[in-house]
Order: C-alpha cells, then sequence, then structure tokens
C-alpha cells in the first residue's frame, strides 16, 4: 500500500549492543537456529529457483500496482511475485488475472493491514522474502545482492535497502538517517545496525520473520516497523541497513488522511508493548499534553486508550541488550 516515508523517530536507527565478537548477549534462539541451517543454502538452488521472493500487500490501487509489477517481472532475478490483496472492492483481482497470470494471488477476506504481508511470507517457500508495496519496486540486481548477503551472514533477519524516490531517483532522507546510525557495526552483520527501516523496501529472511511473529495485528499499518524490528533483535537476529541493495519508491504526491494520527498511535503502543513502562507512561503523558492544542494528537489518544487493555495483555517487555540499543536511540534523538 501507499506507506510512503515512516515517520522520523528515535528508533529509525539502533542496534542491540554485543560482547565484542558481534553475538549480542542473550542471543534468541532463532539466530542460533540459523547458524546452523543456513549456512548449507546457496543463494541459488540447482532447479534455477530465484531464492528471494516478493510479496506485496494492496488494496485498491490496482494502476499502480501494474505499473509495480511490469517492473517486478522484468527483473533478472525472476523472482515468484506474490500479491496479497487486502479485499479490494475495485477491479484489482479481475487485472491481475487477467493481466499478470505469472503472480500468485492471494484473496484475503477482508483487509489485514500489515498482517496481509505475514500471510504472504507464510505462503512463499523461498528462504528470503523481500517486501514491496503498491507503489515500490526493486532495482535489477538487488535481490541477487540480498541473496548474497544472507548467503553470507546467516544471523542476518532483516536488511534495510537505500531507497530512491520518484522519476528523478532522490535519495529518501531516510537514507541517510539509517546510513548515518551512531550505533555501530557486528563483526557477523553486514552493514549499519539499525532498529527500524522503511517497510516497502526491506528483504527478509523467511525464518526470521517468521520466527519473531512478523508484524503485530495491534497495529495494522503506520510506523509498524519499529516493533518488528524490536521482535528481531530480542530474537538474536540481525537488523541492518545495506545501502547496496536498492528500492525505488514512487509514492503518491496527494494527502494521506489520517496518517499523522495513526503513527502517533502506534509509537505510544510500540513502547507500550515492548519498552519500559516509565518510558510508556512518559510518551502517553506527552501525547496528552499535545491532545489539547492538536486534533491529530486527539485522535491518537482516543485510539491508543481503547487499544491499551489489549497492548497490556500483548505486553513483553525487551531483553536488557536490545532495550539498551534503544535507551541510547532516546538520548542520541532526544
Amino acid at each position: 500500500m501507499n506507506h510512503g516515508t515512516p515517520h522520523r523517530t528515535s528508533h529509525d536507527t539502533g542496534h542491540a549492543p554485543d560482547d565484542g565478537t558481534g553475538t549480542p548477549a542473550n542471543r534468541g534462539t532463532g539466530a542460533g537456529r540459523a547458524a546452523t541451517t543456513t549456512r548449507e543454502r546457496p543463494h541459488t538452488d540447482p532447479a534455477g529457483h530465484a531464492p528471494v521472493g516478493v510479496v506485496i500487500a494492496t488494496r485498491n490501487r490496482s494502476a499502480s500496482l501494474a505499473v509495480t509489477l511490469r517492473h517486478l517481472l522484468a527483473l533478472p532475478e525472476r523472482p515468484e511475485v506474490l500479491v496479497a490483496d487486502n479485499a479490494s472492492t475495485d477491479d484489482t483481482r479481475a487485472m491481475l488475472a487477467r493481466d499478470f497470470p505469472r503472480v500468485r494471488v492471494l484473496a484475503l477476506p477482508f483487509n489485514r493491514g500489515a498482517l496481509a504481508r505475514t500471510h504472504g511470507v507464510r505462503a512463499l517457500d523461498t528462504p528470503y522474502v523481500a517486501f514491496s508495496d503498491d507503489d515500490s519496486w526493486w532495482a535489477p540486481g538487488a535481490l541477487a545482492t540480498a541473496a548474497r548477503l544472507f548467503d553470507e551472514h546467516p544471523r542476518l533477519g532483516l536488511l534495510s535497502a537505500r531507497t530512491l524516490v520518484g522519476p528523478a531517483e532522490d535519495p529518501d532522507p531516510l537514507n541517510d538517517v539509517l546510513a548515518g546510525s551512531p550505533l555501530g557495526r557486528a563483526a557477523d552483520l553486514p552493514g549499519t545496525q539499525v532498529l527500524g527501516f522503511l517497510g516497502c523496501a526491506a528483504v527478509a529472511r523467511r525464518e526470521a520473520y517468521l520466527d519473531a511473529g512478523g508484524y503485530h495485528p495491534l497495529l495494522f499499518f503506520g510506523a509498524e516497523e519499529t516493533l518488528l524490528a524490536y521482535d528481531l533483535a530480542a530474537r538474536g537476529w540481525g537488523v541492518t541497513h545495506c545501502p547496496e541493495v536498492v528500492a525505488h519508491h514512487h509514492p503518491d504526491p496527494g494527502p494521506r488522511t489520517g496518517r499523522p494520527a495513526v503513527v502517533r498511535r502506534n509509537e505510544v503502543l510500540t513502547a507500550w508493548l515492548r519498552r519500559p513502562l516509565p518510558h510508556a507512561l512518559a510518551r502517553t503523558r506527552a501525547l496528552a499534553a499535545e491532545a489539547r492544542r492538536d486534533p491529530h494528537a486527539r485522535r491518537a489518544l482516543r485510539e491508543t486508550l481503547s487499544r491499551l487493555p489489549s497492548a497490556l495483555r500483548a505486553r513483553r517487555p525487551l531483553p536488557p541488550h536490545v532495550e539498551r540499543g534503544a535507551r541510547l536511540l532516546d538520548g542520541a534523538t532526544s
């Protein structure tokens, strides 16, 4: 979907501090499995199947989706492409059947938001999964580069690409935020460690994505990437920015009604789901103060409070090594 550039929060970059060897303290079990299973998997199999599949979540944007699919189907890597359709009511499904018979379609009965991506990941059996939106696609060779990085780094769970925006291919400002992360590298990972990424410009190890649980249902859409990055890091997987992998994004230039409120809501809900209680309370108090004068903040506060019981039931604080990284980011941007 047309997500655009995520809100620039203190969690767009970060890392889980390691022990000097590139291995985070209290490393999760998922990454331990990856170290024993992924090294044996070459990035091209004997049958010539592409090791990276592409999942697109879409809803009611058939014209933009058609442009994206033409770019993806022309890639030299010839990836399997799966469209997870969030119950579109336009001609999306008819267009897919008529014009793109090579594309797999997962027709969801109702709008699942970002969870459509998780349904798509489960439906694919490729070791790596790239995510596009219906207004973004991958540069030729980008998926092959991503596969090589995953093959060479068994703890790598997700990589964030460098994003070029629009026909002029302007660098997304998030590129510099991610590449300039002051939180460093790990010896066993490529690129710069981060705790955030652009959802339409990321490639994941399928095993890691499912191990972390994918996108959280409580957030639906909007600034949902930080929580997934937290959960990957908590399970011991590396999350990094690798600028040698390139994605193209052509967002609709029109206004995105309701986006500011949704982003603020999800930032506070993420704090309640994973951060210490004093931090979550402080974020909620700050939002309440903004709500006195800002209608977007009022809507965000109202929606946060209605979802708070569910967030408390699903609360799972970050392990200490990941929380230290998150706190470092809080301090770096305060």
